[in-house]
């Protein structure tokens, strides 16, 4: 099994600034890409930012030049700092993985978060 947990999600006012944080655990071989999706206006999450094992980013147009993915220190982690919020980015953000599991190592599956809430007031 599994598991993406996140962190970090809340209140800010627009401007400001907040920072994700999710932890991916269980029978992981290896990760190929982890990154954050939003709910967005339609029924499809739409891009926020994505980071490869090899350290490769990229943005959504929207985030480019306000957000920042990276790795976390501990293994598995990863992070989005989030500046110069702005209430368009009010949303629920998903954690995502797409990650080889010991059970099976030569499959790539795609895992999500719960999602935590971000609210930017203007």
């Amino acid at each position: 099994q599994v598991q993406l947990v996140e962190s970090g999600g809340g209140l800010v006012q627009a401007g400001g600034s907040l920072r994700l944080s999710c932890a991916a655990s269980g029978s992981i071989r290896n990760i190929n890409v982890m990154g954050w999706y939003r709910r967005g206006p339609g029924m499809q999450r739409e891009l926020v930012a994505t980071i490869t094992g090899g350290e490769e980013t990229n943005y959504a147009d929207s985030v480019k030049g306000r957000f920042t993915i990276s790795r976390g220190n501990a293994k598995n982690t990863v992070l989005l700092q989030m500046g110069s919020l702005k209430s368009e980015d009010t949303d629920v953000y998903y954690c995502y993985a797409n990650l080889h599991t010991f059970q099976a190592p030569y499959a790539a599956l795609n895992y999500w978060g719960q999602g935590t809430q971000v609210t930017v007031s203007s």
